[in-house]
């Protein structure tokens, strides 16, 4: 099974069933070692700078950010 069909079937579970599972995934990566979890970081940055020489992904500045959060919080 890869990657898409598990996030697919894992987004119909019931949210309870969800959160279990997101925990399980998140304490797993505790137990990595630095050099694993360095690893890991290096991947996604690549993936990420991958996205945005794509422009699948837009770049958003600091101030837009702000901008949002500020009226948000208003």
């Amino acid at each position: 099974m890869n990657i898409q069909a598990i996030e697919q079937e894992v987004l119909h579970l019931p949210i309870e069933d969800r959160a279990r599972l997101a925990e399980k995934l998140l304490s797993s990566l505790d137990n990595l070692s630095e050099q694993e979890n360095e690893k890991l970081w290096f991947v996604e940055a690549q993936r990420r700078a991958a996205e945005i020489d794509n422009g699948t992904v837009q770049l958003v500045s600091a101030e837009e950010v702000e901008s949002k959060i500020q009226a948000i919080l208003k």
